[in-house]
């Protein structure tokens, strides 16, 4: 005879973090029906009927923002399913993608993009491939972006778009959903625009069709059958992210600023940074071959940790200015370097 093992879920109210940080991910009891995502989702499902599109592909709770390879489902990070999950990946990761609404409901409008995509298999047709590209083309996990571009929408932050075909269409798509996003006009005379009038039309006349594909198996990465701690899933993606993670440089930038309570009357070390941005950008493009875009964006990137941090100024401005430089330098040397010479 068959024992079932027995399930423990978590009491939200009475356990602490470190109780919920050591329960399985599985044990937590997560879904998307009655979660505070749920609302989200909905709204997703409104936007397509509203847009006269039938089908509205499934979502689940899976590890990350995701939609698995040519399958027509959207999985969504199990954290946002939780108010006290979303606290928890804020303290352990720095930030939260999707917590915020306004970037949740983008997320689902691209994930959303994806799962159309592959339900209707429209990266076959020949418009779509001369569009958007070889949707075959290889996936990276890193890739080098010109910012300016007018011939990609701009929907996700890092210029995303540029990154994949299969990520442009669902960036197109995203920015095309978007209830009130005026496209026609904020992307009159760009190239960009082209492919906005492409899923227009693709949208109307697949709309009411029944998918070409759909799901029969259990999705991959499901939070309900993760056997890890929440511990050893954050111990995971850190060592996983490496420098991409936010805080992998809070040393070096311990090392070169003081902290609140080494002198109150101190100038905070983002202010100061803030102010000579330029300068060290300058300093850096010029002993390197690095865009200042990028440079920027890594200052940027420290200069947040900088705040969340606590750090100060230390008296000398100049040993600020040059100490900063020198840290940007070393990371660019092996960060950006490698972005470039790996996305000519």
């Amino acid at each position: 005879m068959s024992v079932k093992k027995a399930v423990h879920t978590i009491d939200w109210e009475a356990a602490s973090d470190e109780d919920i940080l050591n329960s399985r991910i599985k044990d937590l009891g997560l879904q998307v029906p009655g979660s505070i995502l749920e609302p989200f989702v909905n709204r997703l499902y409104e936007e397509l009927a509203a847009r006269g599109i039938g089908f509205h592909p499934p979502c689940y709770l899976a590890d990350e923002w995701l939609c698995p390879d040519k399958t027509p489902i959207i999985g969504i990070p199990f954290w946002l399913a939780h108010r006290r999950l979303k606290a928890i990946e804020h303290r352990m990761m720095f930030e939260v993608e999707g917590g915020a609404d306004d970037v949740c409901m983008k997320l689902l409008r691209h994930e959303c993009g994806h799962a159309l995509n592959y339900a209707y298999e429209l990266f076959k047709k020949t418009r779509w491939r001369e569009l958007f590209g070889t949707f075959t083309a290889n996936y990276s996990d890193s890739y080098y972006y010109k910012p300016y571009s007018r011939r990609y929408v701009i929907h996700l932050q890092d210029s995303y778009a540029q990154s994949h075909p299969d990520e442009d269409f669902a960036e197109t798509f995203g920015v095309w959903l978007a209830p009130e996003s005026r496209w026609q006009e904020k992307y009159r005379g760009w190239p960009a625009v082209n492919k906005l009038r492409y899923v227009d039309g693709l949208m109307k006349r697949i709309g009411g069709q029944a998918p070409k594909i759909v799901v029969r198996e259990r999705p991959p990465w499901a939070a309900s059958r993760m056997v890890s701690t929440l511990a050893a899933y954050y111990e995971r993606r850190r060592r996983e992210l490496g420098s991409s993670f936010l805080g992998y440089y809070d040393e070096s930038l311990r090392a070169l600023f003081a902290t609140d309570g080494a002198g109150g009357s101190a100038k905070k070390a983002s202010k100061v940074l803030r102010a000579h941005r330029r300068l060290i950008a300058d300093y850096v493009a010029k002993w390197t071959s690095h865009r200042k875009y990028d440079i920027y964006q890594l200052i940027n990137r420290l200069i947040s940790r900088c705040d969340a941090l606590g750090l100060r100024a230390r008296s000398s401005e100049a040993d600020n200015i040059i100490g900063m430089a020198s840290l940007v330098t070393a990371i660019a040397g092996d960060e950006l370097r490698f972005l470039r010479e790996n996305h000519k």
